[in-house]
């Protein structure tokens, strides 16, 4: 079986599959949980919290696995998961994205917002209620919004204690554009997991983002945006046909 690299998205950290985990492996699943770059644990070196740094460091853990991989990201994680998988196509067994930003080439998730913010309003998600540092090169989650945008279907407990894990997210590794290619990263098997009352990545613009990269496998969570932590059960049975197919 393919071992199973998990990337989280903008302001996370490894810290959010440790529900996951466990599950992954009680199924014979290896799993590893990546803090990128300036993100989580890991520090940042200038031009490291990019695009850039985020997949160098990716494949430096991939170089590391004697296994194939399949890829897991969530949210921000999911650009990438698609530059890995242009970058190291011979190495990806599929990409599964939870809630995440599957983007055309050369498209960023804010044009993709931008496009749809006059119909839906609510696609703004987290931005409006971003604190930003002095020099405007990155952004911190208020707590309140936190459990209010991203947890809201977990016990306030719970959702307290999660929210205030978010650190500071370098702008220059959440503003990020893929670019890819057919023959590389399009010809990798593709699940895309719906996260149905998702108030960041709405599911609206999660079904945009499936029209746009048309291919992708699909599978619905009644869940918000952290499904790994609010309903991890429910993602593994979503993830388990997908591994088991690709492997």
């Amino acid at each position: 079986m393919p071992t199973v690299v998990l990337i989280h998205g903008a302001w996370a950290g490894s810290w959010g599959w440790a529900k996951l985990q466990p599950l992954l492996d009680s199924h014979g699943l290896r799993s590893i949980a990546i803090d990128l770059p300036g993100n989580g644990t890991t520090p940042a070196a200038p031009g490291e919290a990019s695009l850039t740094g985020y997949v160098e460091y990716v494949v430096q853990e991939i170089e590391a696995i004697d296994d194939d991989v399949v890829l897991v990201a969530h949210s921000g994680g999911g650009v990438t998961a698609t530059q890995v998988g242009e970058t190291i196509p011979e190495r990806i067994k599929g990409i599964v994205y939870i809630a995440g930003m599957m983007l055309p080439s050369g498209i960023g998730f804010g044009h993709v917002c931008r496009t749809m913010i006059d119909t839906y309003p609510e696609a703004a998600g987290i931005g409006p209620h971003l604190v930003w540092s002095d020099d405007q090169r990155s952004s911190r989650v208020p707590p309140d919004a936190a459990r209010r945008i991203f947890l809201q279907d977990l016990p306030e407990m719970e959702a307290r204690q999660a929210a205030l894990k978010l650190s500071a997210q370098p702008e220059a590794g959440r503003a990020m554009v893929p670019h890819w290619t057919e023959a590389r990263f399009g010809q990798l098997p593709r699940l895309y997991i719906e996260a149905t009352e998702d108030r960041s990545v709405i599911l609206e613009v999660q079904r945009q983002m499936q029209a746009l990269v048309p291919g992708a496998r699909k599978a619905t969570l009644n869940t918000g945006h952290f499904p790994q932590v609010a309903a991890p059960e429910q993602l593994l049975a979503a993830l388990l046909p997908f591994i088991r197919d690709v492997a």
